[in-house]
């Protein structure tokens, strides 16, 4: 029987020794489909092997790759990308008027690497840019000079025209108080913590607008409410002190002699 199992190529596949016997069946209708034809070949490198992995690897490998052509598709997609193009590349003339620019309305010093990062250009050539700015202004004797402070850059005027830019800013342009704004201010001062009214009681007009402007600047600012009627509550600020000089507001000079005596009494009358 042995011989006679060896006689033909159907009996090849059901003598198989690699154990293809059930790849003969009609349960795998794929083994036909590569054993038809002249060379069984085909029929041997799927089925009859040592072992069944090259026949399942070989089917694996088909469908995974199917599977695969979305994320080949993904990854194309990724790889197609355009990358963010870098800046052009600033000229020196225009680096500096660049950095000039920015230096001009900087409230504090500014670093290197942040002017670089603005500006989308090496920190290498920034620095060397600042130092050379540095040298014009110096050579050229301006008012002002670009100093390096506090870890980074920014303009400032020259200590020989100290005397002018003082001058400049405590007379020239220091916008003084009205009347009527010193007259609330010296209240505030002296009743501290007080009320609108209080304080239109004791000036005798409206004070509202003159208590917004004194806000505004900085000279006084509330502090909580009034108990009994829930108003506002005003007293002078640190930088009250600061104009003044003084250390604390006890350090005023006496004001009670110019008051008159019936103060409160107003100030009941109008709440």
């Amino acid at each position: 029987m042995g011989s006679a199992g060896f006689g033909s190529g159907e009996s090849d596949l059901v003598e198989s020794p690699s154990g293809a016997v059930r790849s003969a069946g009609p349960e795998l209708g794929a083994v036909p489909e590569h054993t038809a034809g002249p060379d069984s070949g085909a029929v041997t490198e799927h089925t009859a092997g040592p072992e069944l992995g090259a026949g399942t690897e070989g089917a694996a490998g088909e469908s995974g790759g199917a599977g695969d052509v979305p994320q080949r598709r993904l990854a194309g997609r990724r790889r197609a990308t355009a990358a963010p193009e870098p800046a052009p590349e600033l000229s020196d003339a225009e680096l500096r008027g660049a950095l000039e620019a920015i230096l001009l309305v900087v409230d504090e010093p500014v670093s290197e690497l942040v002017l670089a990062q603005v500006l989308e250009q090496p920190a290498e050539r920034v620095g060397p840019m600042l130092d050379e700015i540095a040298a014009g202004y110096t050579a050229a004797g301006h008012g002002f000079e670009l100093r390096r402070a506090a870890g980074g850059w920014r303009l400032y005027t020259r200590p020989e025209y100290a005397t002018y830019v003082e001058r400049f800013v405590l007379d020239g342009q220091s916008v003084r108080l009205t009347q009527a704004a010193l007259e609330t201010l010296a209240v505030v001062a002296y009743k501290q913590p007080v009320t609108r009214s209080r304080i239109s009681a004791i000036r005798g007009v409206n004070c509202d607008g003159v208590i917004r402007t004194l806000v505004t600047r900085g000279l006084i600012e509330e502090c909580g409410t009034e108990t009994d009627s829930g108003a506002f509550l005003y007293r002078t600020t640190t930088l009250f002190l600061e104009k003044l000089g003084l250390n604390t507001v006890d350090e005023l000079p006496p004001l009670a002699p110019f008051l008159p005596d019936d103060v409160e009494e107003l100030a009941d009358a109008t709440r």
